[in-house]
């Protein structure tokens, strides 16, 4: 029996300025855009990974949720205290040019880390860490 990753989630506070870091800046594609009871889902991935998706939606999606956990996951992603994602790539420095170039928020420029990658990080524009991680050469 295998196990594979599917869909992942990031919560986004304004889907109107994640689609176009995720899509324009990050090379994603838009795979699905979905309203339901006031909330929004779009669905996005790399086009080499077609059966792995990342699902940008609300911060607290869930229709029942009390307007004060609401306030409170608007806050805590406010803060970046939310989890992101880390992305491979087989190009650290471009990867970090090119987010960069496009105004992305730099957390941390390339660097080599001590546990065998090359990595830098931005935040998206809700505020969620994104790492970008090429192996080191042995």
């Amino acid at each position: 029996m295998d196990i594979t990753l599917s869909t992942c989630f990031i919560a986004v506070d304004d889907h109107d300025k994640a689609i176009p870091f995720y899509r324009d800046v990050l090379g994603l594609e838009v795979r699905n855009d979905v309203g339901f009871e006031g909330m929004r889902w779009v669905t996005v991935g790399s086009p080499a990974q077609p059966d792995v998706s990342i699902v940008l939606e609300p911060p607290l999606a869930d229709p029942n949720a009390s307007p004060d956990d609401r306030q409170t996951m608007a806050e805590l992603l406010a803060k970046g205290l939310l989890r992101g994602v880390l992305f491979a790539t087989d190009d650290c420095d471009a990867t970090f040019e090119r987010i960069s170039a496009a105004g992305g928020e730099v957390l941390q420029e390339p660097m080599d880390q001590p546990y065998g990658v090359r990595d830098c990080a931005f935040r998206d524009p809700s505020g969620n860490l994104l790492r970008f991680t090429q192996p080191l050469k042995k």
